[in-house]
Protein backbone atom coordinates (compact mmCIF):
# COMPACT_ATOMS: atom_id res chain seq x y z
CA UNK A 1 0.00 0.00 0.00
CA UNK A 2 1.04 3.14 -1.18
CA UNK A 3 1.29 6.13 1.46
CA UNK A 4 -0.45 9.54 0.41
CA UNK A 5 1.76 12.13 -0.54
CA UNK A 6 5.31 9.87 -0.68
CA UNK A 7 7.91 11.45 -2.65
CA UNK A 8 9.89 8.87 -4.51
CA UNK A 9 13.35 10.00 -6.14
CA UNK A 10 14.51 7.83 -9.34
CA UNK A 11 18.17 6.73 -9.15
CA UNK A 12 19.90 9.31 -10.19
CA UNK A 13 18.08 11.51 -8.22
CA UNK A 14 19.23 9.58 -5.11
CA UNK A 15 22.77 9.07 -5.66
CA UNK A 16 25.39 11.26 -4.27
CA UNK A 17 26.49 13.78 -6.69
CA UNK A 18 30.38 12.47 -8.08
CA UNK A 19 31.94 15.89 -6.76
CA UNK A 20 30.88 15.14 -3.18
CA UNK A 21 32.91 11.55 -2.89
CA UNK A 22 35.94 13.31 -5.52
CA UNK A 23 36.68 16.31 -2.85
CA UNK A 24 36.29 13.90 -0.01
CA UNK A 25 39.31 12.41 -1.05
CA UNK A 26 42.84 13.92 0.34
CA UNK A 27 45.85 11.86 -1.35
CA UNK A 28 46.03 10.10 -4.68
CA UNK A 29 44.90 6.25 -5.45
CA UNK A 30 47.49 3.71 -4.48
CA UNK A 31 47.13 2.67 -8.26
CA UNK A 32 49.25 3.22 -12.27
CA UNK A 33 48.57 6.33 -13.09
CA UNK A 34 46.06 6.46 -15.59
CA UNK A 35 43.52 9.20 -16.39
CA UNK A 36 40.23 8.34 -17.29
CA UNK A 37 37.41 10.01 -19.81
CA UNK A 38 37.45 13.16 -20.63
CA UNK A 39 38.34 16.48 -19.40
CA UNK A 40 35.22 17.63 -18.47
CA UNK A 41 33.84 14.33 -17.18
CA UNK A 42 36.72 11.15 -15.79
CA UNK A 43 39.13 11.25 -13.17
CA UNK A 44 42.92 9.98 -12.07
CA UNK A 45 44.27 7.25 -10.80
CA UNK A 46 47.91 7.31 -9.24
CA UNK A 47 47.82 11.28 -9.60
CA UNK A 48 51.24 12.66 -7.85
CA UNK A 49 51.36 15.90 -5.85
CA UNK A 50 53.23 19.09 -7.11
CA UNK A 51 55.41 19.84 -3.88
CA UNK A 52 54.02 22.39 -2.33
CA UNK A 53 57.29 24.89 -3.10
CA UNK A 54 60.66 23.94 -5.43
CA UNK A 55 63.14 25.85 -7.18
CA UNK A 56 61.22 27.76 -9.65
CA UNK A 57 57.49 27.42 -8.49
CA UNK A 58 54.83 27.72 -5.10
CA UNK A 59 51.45 25.77 -5.56
CA UNK A 60 48.85 28.34 -4.48
CA UNK A 61 45.89 28.18 -2.43
CA UNK A 62 46.75 25.27 -1.01
CA UNK A 63 43.57 24.72 1.04
CA UNK A 64 41.76 23.44 -2.32
CA UNK A 65 44.03 20.84 -1.93
CA UNK A 66 43.89 20.72 -6.10
CA UNK A 67 47.61 20.30 -6.65
CA UNK A 68 48.00 16.79 -7.49
CA UNK A 69 48.11 15.93 -11.17
CA UNK A 70 48.71 13.01 -13.97
CA UNK A 71 53.06 12.34 -13.22
CA UNK A 72 52.82 14.61 -16.85
CA UNK A 73 51.45 17.25 -15.77
CA UNK A 74 53.70 17.71 -12.92
CA UNK A 75 56.72 17.14 -15.12
CA UNK A 76 55.14 19.94 -16.99
CA UNK A 77 55.22 22.20 -14.68
CA UNK A 78 58.50 21.85 -13.55
CA UNK A 79 59.56 21.93 -16.85
CA UNK A 80 57.59 25.46 -18.00
CA UNK A 81 58.81 27.19 -14.12
CA UNK A 82 62.29 26.62 -15.21
CA UNK A 83 61.72 28.61 -18.51
CA UNK A 84 59.72 31.09 -16.89
CA UNK A 85 63.23 31.43 -14.30
CA UNK A 86 65.19 32.43 -17.05
CA UNK A 87 63.04 35.39 -18.16
CA UNK A 88 63.58 38.71 -16.69
CA UNK A 89 61.84 39.52 -13.52
CA UNK A 90 60.34 35.95 -13.37
CA UNK A 91 61.98 33.62 -10.86
CA UNK A 92 59.28 31.02 -11.86
CA UNK A 93 55.88 30.22 -11.83
CA UNK A 94 52.71 30.66 -9.31
CA UNK A 95 50.71 27.56 -10.11
CA UNK A 96 47.08 27.49 -9.51
CA UNK A 97 44.18 24.60 -9.84
CA UNK A 98 45.47 21.09 -11.50
CA UNK A 99 43.40 18.38 -9.96
CA UNK A 100 41.63 16.88 -6.96
CA UNK A 101 43.75 14.08 -5.63
CA UNK A 102 41.46 11.60 -7.23
CA UNK A 103 40.40 14.33 -10.22
CA UNK A 104 36.73 13.95 -10.86
CA UNK A 105 34.08 16.81 -10.54
CA UNK A 106 35.22 19.46 -8.03
CA UNK A 107 33.71 20.71 -4.76
CA UNK A 108 33.45 24.70 -6.75
CA UNK A 109 34.80 26.54 -10.02
CA UNK A 110 36.26 24.37 -13.14
CA UNK A 111 33.88 22.00 -15.09
CA UNK A 112 37.35 20.64 -16.02
CA UNK A 113 40.50 19.68 -14.42
CA UNK A 114 38.77 16.44 -14.07
CA UNK A 115 41.96 13.85 -15.44
CA UNK A 116 44.83 15.64 -13.81
CA UNK A 117 45.90 16.96 -17.64
CA UNK A 118 44.33 20.90 -16.74
CA UNK A 119 46.71 23.19 -15.22
CA UNK A 120 45.99 26.74 -14.38
CA UNK A 121 48.75 29.15 -14.47
CA UNK A 122 49.21 32.51 -12.88
CA UNK A 123 49.88 35.76 -15.00
CA UNK A 124 51.64 37.16 -12.00
CA UNK A 125 55.04 37.07 -12.10
CA UNK A 126 56.36 35.67 -9.02
CA UNK A 127 57.02 38.72 -5.67
CA UNK A 128 59.39 35.53 -4.19
CA UNK A 129 59.34 31.69 -3.85
CA UNK A 130 59.04 31.79 -0.23
CA UNK A 131 55.47 33.00 0.54
CA UNK A 132 53.51 31.36 3.72
CA UNK A 133 50.79 28.88 3.13
CA UNK A 134 48.79 32.13 4.45
CA UNK A 135 49.92 34.32 2.37
CA UNK A 136 49.31 31.75 -0.58
CA UNK A 137 45.35 32.14 0.53
CA UNK A 138 45.57 35.62 0.40
CA UNK A 139 47.52 36.96 -2.52
CA UNK A 140 46.00 37.34 -6.22
CA UNK A 141 47.33 37.00 -9.08
CA UNK A 142 47.18 40.69 -12.03
CA UNK A 143 45.11 40.96 -15.08
CA UNK A 144 46.15 41.85 -18.08
CA UNK A 145 43.19 42.19 -20.28
CA UNK A 146 42.05 45.95 -21.54
CA UNK A 147 38.70 47.01 -22.95
CA UNK A 148 36.97 43.56 -21.44
CA UNK A 149 39.15 41.34 -22.62
CA UNK A 150 39.75 43.28 -26.49
CA UNK A 151 43.37 43.88 -25.61
CA UNK A 152 46.35 43.73 -23.37
CA UNK A 153 47.05 46.18 -20.52
CA UNK A 154 50.52 47.97 -19.54
CA UNK A 155 51.48 44.36 -17.57
CA UNK A 156 51.08 42.17 -20.57
CA UNK A 157 55.20 41.72 -21.19
CA UNK A 158 57.33 39.94 -23.87
CA UNK A 159 58.13 37.72 -21.21
CA UNK A 160 54.39 36.50 -20.93
CA UNK A 161 54.58 36.54 -24.98
CA UNK A 162 58.29 34.06 -24.03
CA UNK A 163 56.60 31.82 -21.53
CA UNK A 164 53.27 31.11 -23.22
CA UNK A 165 55.12 30.45 -26.16
CA UNK A 166 57.59 27.72 -24.66
CA UNK A 167 54.57 26.47 -23.23
CA UNK A 168 52.67 26.03 -26.63
CA UNK A 169 55.63 24.38 -28.86
CA UNK A 170 55.95 22.16 -25.76
CA UNK A 171 54.77 18.29 -27.61
CA UNK A 172 52.63 17.23 -24.40
CA UNK A 173 50.70 19.99 -24.50
CA UNK A 174 46.77 20.18 -26.57
CA UNK A 175 45.60 23.82 -25.95
CA UNK A 176 46.06 26.72 -23.97
CA UNK A 177 43.51 28.91 -23.02
CA UNK A 178 43.78 33.30 -22.60
CA UNK A 179 41.41 36.21 -23.22
CA UNK A 180 41.00 37.03 -26.62
CA UNK A 181 43.05 40.70 -26.65
CA UNK A 182 45.99 38.01 -25.46
CA UNK A 183 45.72 35.90 -28.91
CA UNK A 184 45.68 38.99 -30.91
CA UNK A 185 48.41 40.80 -29.62
CA UNK A 186 51.05 37.27 -29.56
CA UNK A 187 49.88 37.35 -33.13
CA UNK A 188 50.96 40.74 -33.80
CA UNK A 189 54.23 40.58 -32.22
CA UNK A 190 55.60 36.65 -33.59
CA UNK A 191 58.06 37.21 -35.84
CA UNK A 192 59.13 33.86 -36.34
CA UNK A 193 57.58 30.36 -36.63
CA UNK A 194 54.07 30.69 -36.15
CA UNK A 195 52.85 27.58 -35.67
CA UNK A 196 52.62 27.47 -32.36
CA UNK A 197 50.02 30.23 -32.20
CA UNK A 198 47.27 27.39 -33.56
CA UNK A 199 47.34 25.93 -29.84
CA UNK A 200 46.81 29.32 -28.00
CA UNK A 201 43.01 29.68 -28.51
CA UNK A 202 41.04 32.55 -27.09
CA UNK A 203 38.21 31.74 -24.36
CA UNK A 204 35.85 33.76 -21.33
CA UNK A 205 38.04 34.97 -18.66
CA UNK A 206 41.36 33.73 -18.26
CA UNK A 207 42.93 37.16 -17.65
CA UNK A 208 44.54 36.08 -14.37
CA UNK A 209 45.77 32.35 -15.34
CA UNK A 210 46.31 30.94 -18.79
CA UNK A 211 45.13 27.25 -18.63
CA UNK A 212 47.34 24.86 -20.22
CA UNK A 213 45.58 21.12 -20.91
CA UNK A 214 47.77 18.44 -21.97
CA UNK A 215 47.24 15.80 -24.63
CA UNK A 216 46.15 12.17 -23.34
CA UNK A 217 49.46 10.71 -22.11
CA UNK A 218 50.41 8.02 -24.82
CA UNK A 219 48.80 4.80 -24.36
CA UNK A 220 46.20 5.82 -21.92
CA UNK A 221 43.34 3.97 -23.63
CA UNK A 222 40.73 5.05 -21.18
CA UNK A 223 41.72 8.86 -21.97
CA UNK A 224 39.23 10.77 -24.65
CA UNK A 225 40.96 13.21 -26.79
CA UNK A 226 39.57 16.66 -27.27
CA UNK A 227 39.10 17.21 -30.96
CA UNK A 228 42.40 19.00 -32.18
CA UNK A 229 42.32 23.04 -32.61
CA UNK A 230 41.28 24.04 -36.17
CA UNK A 231 44.07 24.21 -38.78
CA UNK A 232 46.28 27.25 -39.05
CA UNK A 233 47.72 30.18 -36.53
CA UNK A 234 44.12 30.74 -34.89
CA UNK A 235 44.52 34.57 -35.78
CA UNK A 236 41.48 35.32 -37.82
CA UNK A 237 39.56 33.56 -35.52
CA UNK A 238 41.05 35.60 -32.18
CA UNK A 239 40.26 38.67 -33.88
CA UNK A 240 36.52 37.82 -34.60
CA UNK A 241 36.30 37.47 -31.12
CA UNK A 242 37.73 40.57 -30.36
CA UNK A 243 35.28 42.35 -32.73
CA UNK A 244 32.73 40.97 -31.43
CA UNK A 245 34.02 42.21 -27.89
CA UNK A 246 33.60 46.09 -29.14
CA UNK A 247 31.29 45.39 -31.44
CA UNK A 248 29.08 42.97 -29.76
CA UNK A 249 26.02 40.99 -32.22
CA UNK A 250 22.40 42.34 -31.17
CA UNK A 251 20.68 40.02 -28.61
CA UNK A 252 18.55 37.50 -30.34
CA UNK A 253 14.72 38.02 -29.77
CA UNK A 254 13.38 36.33 -26.61
CA UNK A 255 10.61 33.82 -27.12
CA UNK A 256 8.18 34.79 -24.45
CA UNK A 257 6.92 31.54 -24.09
CA UNK A 258 9.69 29.36 -24.74
CA UNK A 259 10.50 27.12 -21.85
CA UNK A 260 12.96 27.52 -18.76
CA UNK A 261 16.25 26.03 -19.28
CA UNK A 262 16.40 23.33 -16.96
CA UNK A 263 19.29 23.25 -14.12
CA UNK A 264 22.28 21.13 -15.41
CA UNK A 265 21.92 18.24 -13.72
CA UNK A 266 24.92 17.17 -10.74
CA UNK A 267 27.11 14.96 -12.35
CA UNK A 268 27.28 11.30 -10.46
CA UNK A 269 29.34 8.25 -10.39
CA UNK A 270 27.61 6.60 -12.77
CA UNK A 271 27.75 9.15 -15.15
CA UNK A 272 32.19 9.12 -15.07
CA UNK A 273 33.60 5.89 -16.70
CA UNK A 274 33.80 2.80 -14.98
CA UNK A 275 37.34 2.88 -13.46
CA UNK A 276 36.99 5.66 -11.63
CA UNK A 277 34.60 4.03 -9.12
CA UNK A 278 37.76 1.57 -8.79
CA UNK A 279 39.77 5.13 -8.09
CA UNK A 280 37.66 5.95 -5.45
CA UNK A 281 37.71 2.69 -3.65
CA UNK A 282 41.40 2.10 -4.14
CA UNK A 283 43.79 3.00 -1.07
Amino acid sequence: MLLSGATFLNPVEAAPAAKQLFGAKTEGSDQRPTPYGSYAKGCVAGAVELPETGPTWQAMRLSRNRNWGHPDAIDFVKDLSRVAARQRGWDGLYIGDISQPRGGPMLSGHRSHQMGLDIDIWMRPPDRLNLSRNERENISSISLRRSAGAFVNSKWSKEHHAILKAAAKDKRVARIFVFPGAKVQMCKDETGDRRWLRKIRPWYGHHYHFHVRLNCPRGARGCVEQAAPPRGDGCADAQAWVNEILNPSPPKPRDPNAPKPKPRREITLSDLPQQCAAVLRSN
